[in-house]
C-alpha cells in the first residue's frame, strides 16, 4: 500500500490502537487479540522493547493490518521504525523533519500537536493528520476551538479517550482517535489478554454506532 492509500484507510477506519508495553513478550499475544476483535490499525510504540522486532514479526503474521510506529520523536527513530517495516508514522511532538522523512518512504505521519500554532505548523508542512495530544487533559471544548477555525485539518484525538466520550468526539470533527487505555500492566493471564480483546471490540462498536 502507498501513502494516500493507508491515509485512506486510517480515515475509513477511523480508529488507531496504540500497543505500549514494558514487557516485550506479551506484544505479539497483545497484537493476536487486538486482530481477533477486528482490529485493522495498530502502532507499536518506540518506547516499547524490542519495538523494532515487534514490528518486523507483526507485519509476517498480520498481514491484512496496518502495523505503524508510535512515540517517533526523532529521525534516527522514524528511519529504525522504517526499515522494520513501519507503514505508518505517529509522533507525540510536533517535529516537522519527520514529515520529509515518512513521505520520501511513501508512508503517511500523523504528527502530535497541542496548539494552534502547532497544529497550522504541522498541517501546513504536510503532515497527513494532525494528533491531538493530550487530548483529554484539553477536553472536547478547547478541541473544537481548534477545529472550527481550523476545519481542514485532519485531527485525531489522542490520549485516554473514554469508550463512552468517543461519540462526543467524533461528533465534535474528530477524524478519528487513538486508543492505548485497552492495555493495562501487567498481563498477568490469559483473562487480560481476553479483557484488551473485548475493549478493542467495544471501541470498534463505539465508532460504527457513530459513523454506520
Amino acid at each position: 500500500m502507498n501513502r494516500k492509500e493507508i491515509s485512506e484507510l486510517i480515515q475509513h477506519e477511523k480508529i488507531v490502537f496504540i500497543t505500549r508495553l514494558k514487557d516485550s513478550s506479551k506484544i505479539q499475544a497483545v497484537i493476536g487479540r487486538l486482530a481477533s476483535a477486528g482490529v485493522r490499525i495498530l502502532e507499536v510504540t518506540s518506547n516499547t522493547p524490542k519495538y523494532t522486532e515487534a514490528i518486523i514479526e507483526a507485519r509476517k503474521s498480520y498481514p491484512d493490518i496496518l502495523i505503524g510506529a508510535g512515540t517517533v520523536t526523532n529521525e534516527k527513530i522514524a528511519n529504525e521504525a522504517i526499515k522494520a517495516g513501519a507503514q505508518f508514522l505517529v509522533t507525540p511532538n510536533c517535529n516537522l523533519t519527520l514529515i520529509d522523512i515518512a513521505h520520501k518512504n511513501n508512508i503517511p505521519i500523523l504528527m502530535g500537536a497541542l496548539t494552534p500554532t502547532e497544529v497550522c505548523e504541522a498541517f501546513e508542512a504536510g503532515a497527513d493528520f494532525v494528533k491531538l495530544f493530550p487530548a483529554d487533559i484539553m477536553g472536547i471544548a478547547y478541541f473544537k476551538s481548534i477545529k472550527a477555525p481550523l476545519d481542514r485539518v485532519k485531527i485525531l484525538a489522542v490520549g485516554n479517550i473514554k469508550q463512552n466520550d468517543v461519540g462526543l468526539w467524533m461528533n465534535a470533527g474528530a477524524t478519528g482517535i487513538g486508543i492505548a487505555s485497552i492495555l493495562k500492566e501487567p498481563i498477568k493471564d490469559e483473562q487480560d489478554l481476553i479483557d484488551i480483546e473485548q475493549n478493542a471490540i467495544n471501541f470498534i462498536k463505539h465508532i460504527k454506532k457513530n459513523h454506520e
